[in-house]
């Protein structure tokens, strides 16, 4: 009993070339490539390939379907690499190349291919995983007479892909031997995914068996730097990557400039898009929304100015910089020229991230008016992040009535978020309203919703620790809480006292 998904042909118009040879006297021909041209069997394949090729690279499933049905109609037998070009389409276009693909694994299954030959195998494993049938993948590849490297790390990757992270470890345990691209589909996987201090701990181990990394490793590390904020774990990675082959390499560059800005080192960021040779965009975007989110607004804007002298044209992120450096330096009339700019002059449609920036900048200067009228006019639903700035600038500047409304709208987004409740909860309380901080409080219990405790996190050696309050669960708790007795002593001896909140 087969274990692969069943062909059924009966969804399909008969005769189905698929299957079985239809008859060339019911059917119409193509007229390129042009079947009555005499042609070797060789270059007859390849230039049906070819041409079916192109359809699948620009997503056009159903016309390279009907392409290779004209192939067969002209007698022309398809080959691995044409059955491959078919599985790769729908791996690429997975939406659209569901039942394409079911019908060509039918195909290949009764000529032995999916067994027998490695790439149709591997293509058939990649086209299942990228399609959401990561099971399906596997049979696939456990029924394969001969596996390679590729064949391996496709599955891994699918597992990844498909959130599956045990098994795809145990693949990786289970493969007879691994190459750099077999860890780099792991740490790659993991830090996609936001499991960055895994991501770091397979590179540990990845450079403990002495397997040298490739730039897609590297990339892989530094994004989990960045969100990690491990800085001596990013300059380590740097120093290898300038004893390495990796220097010129722009995107290596383009993902150090971008650790060094989140880990606010904009300094070293500046030295390493400064030091390359070659640049793109996303080097000149990524140092421009480094220098905006670390506040060198004057800066951000400047490099803003000097892309587009070195003839890059911006884009919706490099706006984004601009906007975000015009909100932290308070520059309203700026970032309205800015948007109007982008629009205007370089015909980009605002997305959520541009009217973010715009109600932030609002948001800023206090203009809680202009920020709520442009909430209310977006052409799109506004974000948890674009209320969530807002309704920060109300507990700075004691609007309870626009906060509640405010609030309203985040809890239609996210009804069990705790975050809201509780800023609403202390936007009373900062102005003294204590029934209001009360009721909310008494809300959150009704509904079940908990606070969630907050973290602080700090690096040492590389390896990140992270403590929430009244934290005793470290390993160095006894240290940790002497040495906070020492400080909380010395503050007192300064003449240091708390503040006293007294309820009315």
């Amino acid at each position: 009993m087969s274990l692969l998904p069943a062909i059924t042909p009966a969804s399909v118009p008969c005769p189905n070339p698929l299957i079985s040879p239809p008859n060339p006297k019911t059917q119409p021909l193509s007229s390129t490539p042009n079947p009555r041209i005499s042609l070797k069997p060789l270059e007859s394949v390849v230039l049906w390939t070819s041409s079916i090729s192109r359809h699948c690279r620009a997503g056009q499933l159903s016309q390279a379907a009907q392409e290779f049905t004209r192939m067969r109609l002209s007698g022309v037998e398809p080959n691995h690499i044409t059955f491959i070009t078919l599985l790769s389409g729908c791996a690429e276009f997975p939406s659209k190349g569901r039942d394409l693909g079911s019908l060509i694994h039918g195909y290949v299954c009764k000529l032995g291919l999916d067994k027998e030959d490695v790439m149709v195998g591997t293509a058939l494993v990649e086209m299942y995983s990228k399609g959401e049938q990561v099971e399906v993948a596997k049979l696939v590849f456990d029924a394969m007479m001969v596996k390679n490297s590729v064949s391996w790390n496709t599955m891994i990757d699918g597992y990844m892909r498909n959130r599956e992270y045990e098994k795809a470890v145990e693949v990786f345990d289970e493969m007879p031997q691994r190459d750099v691209i077999s860890w780099t589909a792991l740490i790659n996987g993991f830090a996609k995914r936001g499991f960055y201090e895994e991501a770091l701990d397979w590179f540990r181990e990845m450079m403990i068996f002495g397997v040298e990394p490739d730039y897609v490793t590297i990339m892989a590390v530094l994004t989990a730097c960045a969100n990690l904020g491990t800085l001596s774990v990013g300059l380590w990675v740097h120093r290898l990557v300038l004893k390495r082959s990796f220097i010129n390499n722009v995107r290596v560059n383009n993902s150090l400039i971008d650790m060094y800005s989140r880990c606010g080192c904009i300094e070293f960021a500046r030295e390493v898009f400064d030091k390359m040779q070659k640049r793109s965009l996303v080097s000149w975007n990524s140092i421009i929304v480094g220098f905006a989110v670390n506040g060198f607004a004057e800066e951000a804007l400047k490099y803003f100015d000097a892309m587009q002298k070195e003839g890059f044209k911006p884009d919706g992120v490099s706006f984004t910089g601009a906007l975000t450096a015009c909100s932290h330096a308070g520059l309203v009339g700026e970032g309205l020229r800015y948007f109007d700019i982008m629009k205007r002059v370089h015909k980009i449609s605002p997305r959520i991230e541009h009217f973010g920036c715009m109600v932030d900048l609002y948001s800023r200067a206090g203009k809680l008016k202009e920020a709520w009228d442009l909430v209310r006019n977006m052409p799109m639903k506004p974000n948890e992040v674009v209320l969530g700035s807002l309704l920060a600038a109300c507990r700075n500047y004691g609007d309870i009535s626009l906060a509640e409304r405010i609030v309203k709208n985040l809890v239609a987004l996210d009804p069990g978020s705790d975050s809201n409740y509780v800023l609403l909860s202390n936007i009373y309380a900062a102005v003294g309203r204590w029934v209001g901080a009360s009721k909310v409080r008494r809300r959150m219990k009704a509904l079940g919703i908990q606070k969630k405790p907050g973290f602080s996190s700090i690096e040492i050696s590389g390896c990140v620790h992270e403590f929430v309050a009244g934290d005793k669960s470290h390993i160095d708790k006894d240290s940790i809480y002497a040495m906070l007795e020492l400080l909380s002593f010395d503050l007192m001896s300064s003449g240091y006292a708390p503040e006293i909140v007294v309820r009315e």
